[in-house]
């Protein structure tokens, strides 16, 4: 019986073993199903909430897709092309001339040189007010009064206290509250600025970005003394606005600190300094820290398009034999017709008579006797002495050569009259005539005398967007001509396998 009992309980139990198998097989397969729809349920959670942090990511980031603003669902959003940020133009610069009223009389004549009125926004910041009159207001910048800064100390003894006024033009400037402005320009009333390519190089840069754009002196001691690092004031210097505007709200404690600073240039470099931001290189401005005659200088100008040219009352004027304010005016007519070419170098041989031809286009031409090399001929000349009045090829921070007392290796100089522009071939022509060369007498014999040449011609495309590319000289090609003591040169854009050589 207890087996026969057993057995039953062991059937009785293997049944109910039976049951609770088949109940807890069908609860893992509800818990893998389970599983599965909640692995869906939240992948489709997350790729939703992907898209929507994707989406706020790239709304956020100015990106083409931007979220239609008529769909409330998440994820329906539509895209929309971007309109391209405008490339600056002169309207987003404005100008800080510093100047004073006990030259303003003079230093304005330089400035209606390259002032535009209907272009330009910019103001002269002076000590005092001065008299203005009917012209002054039609074709200068307006006129503001920097305020007091008998709060700072000055302690250099060969300096002027204003140079702190005229440090605080950034500062006085951002405070105008003026919209849409993407760079301040300092510079001083004795500044000539080349506003046309001023605007090509700053459309290089990232004006949402801090920038400190400005050149060093041209004199090796001046920068040993103040810093290679400082942008010259009297050049001219570029600030982007983000970094002018910091530099507002610390620049009065920082001046400070420098008491015995001499000048503005070096005052708003310490304050760079302080702020991190290092000297952005622009070799097109010329401090012009030197004396005498800057023909050499300029008929050699580096690969860069001419931005400003300072000291005006201490160099020679840049066309002899005329005042400086008339030869700017020359330098203009040329400036109108292709700005981003003017003074831009290019050099080129005659093999038949054995010439090396130097262009500088819209400034001077010149005839060397022999084969210069390329690589000699991009070296200023050194017609000039630098701040210290030494000649000597070390005072300089550029390198330099010396202009010959050999008459054979002296070049012969001509010196632009007149330049036209032909709309239906975009092409200008300019013409050079000889100055006087007192040393033309010379007993080689392997080349031709260049002394019956007394004009040359010089046809060239017109490039505007000469400097959106990379920088590289222009070619010149010597060209066939029949007019009696001329000759004609071709300038432009190296064709394909051209080179500079013999």
């Amino acid at each position: 019986m207890k087996p026969q009992g057993a057995m039953k309980d062991f059937e009785s139990l293997l049944c109910l073993c039976n049951i609770k198998t088949t109940t807890l097989f069908k609860l893992i397969i509800s818990f893998i199903i389970f599983l599965s729809f909640s692995y869906v349920f939240n992948s489709i959670n997350l790729t939703s909430f992907s898209i929507q942090s994707l989406e706020k990511s790239l709304r956020n980031s100015s990106s083409i897709f931007v979220q239609n603003p008529t769909e409330k669902s998440a994820g329906n959003f539509q895209t929309y092309p971007i309109i391209p940020q405008e490339k600056t133009q002169l309207r987003h610069i404005v100008f800080g001339i510093a100047s004073s009223s006990k030259l303003w009389k003079h230093r304005k004549e330089y400035i209606k040189l390259w002032w535009k009125p209907e272009e330009m926004r910019g103001f002269v910041w002076l000590d005092k007010p001065v008299k203005r009159s009917t012209d002054d207001k039609q074709c200068l910048p307006s006129v503001k009064i920097s305020s007091s800064t008998s709060k700072f100390k000055y302690k250099n003894s060969i300096g002027d206290r204003s140079a702190i006024r005229m440090s605080r033009i950034v500062s006085e400037t951002v405070r105008l509250g003026l919209d849409d402005v993407r760079w301040i320009v300092l510079g001083d009333d004795d500044t000539f600025f080349f506003a046309e390519n001023l605007v090509r190089v700053l459309s290089k840069y990232d004006h949402n970005q801090f920038y400190y754009i400005g050149k060093s002196s041209e004199t090796h001691r001046q920068n040993i003394h103040f810093s290679y690092n400082m942008a010259y004031g009297g050049a001219g210097f570029a600030i982007s606005y983000p970094l002018a505007k910091t530099l507002a709200k610390m620049q009065d404690r920082c001046l400070h600190r420098y008491p015995k600073l001499y000048g503005l240039d070096d005052r708003i470099q310490a304050c760079m300094a302080e702020l991190g931001v290092p000297l952005t290189v622009e070799m097109g401005f010329h401090q012009l820290d030197i004396y005498g005659d800057a023909f050499g200088l300029l008929a050699a100008h580096p690969i860069a398009p001419l931005l400003s040219l300072h000291h005006l009352d201490v160099i020679e004027p840049i066309f002899p034999n005329t005042g400086r304010i008339q030869s700017l005016r020359r330098l203009k007519m040329p400036m109108k017709l292709d700005s981003a070419g003017l003074m831009q170098q290019s050099i080129c041989y005659n093999s038949v008579k054995n010439w090396t031809i130097s262009v500088s286009w819209g400034y001077a031409t010149q005839i060397f006797r022999g084969i210069v090399p390329a690589r000699e001929m991009e070296i200023p000349l050194r017609t000039f002495a630098n701040w210290y009045r030494m000649h000597n090829e070390v005072g300089f921070s550029m390198k330099t050569r010396p202009l010959s007392t050999n008459a054979c290796r002296r070049p012969f100089v001509y010196l632009l009259s007149n330049a036209i522009y032909n709309r239906a071939t975009n092409r200008t022509a300019s013409e050079y005539v000889k100055i006087q060369n007192r040393n033309s007498e010379c007993n080689w014999k392997e080349t031709v005398n260049p002394s019956h040449v007394w004009r040359v011609e010089v046809y060239k495309m017109r490039e505007p967007n000469l400097w959106d590319k990379p920088p590289r000289r222009n070619c010149c090609r010597v060209l066939p001509s029949t007019k009696e003591g001329t000759i004609a040169v071709d300038v432009g854009e190296c064709r394909e396998g051209e080179i500079i050589e013999l």
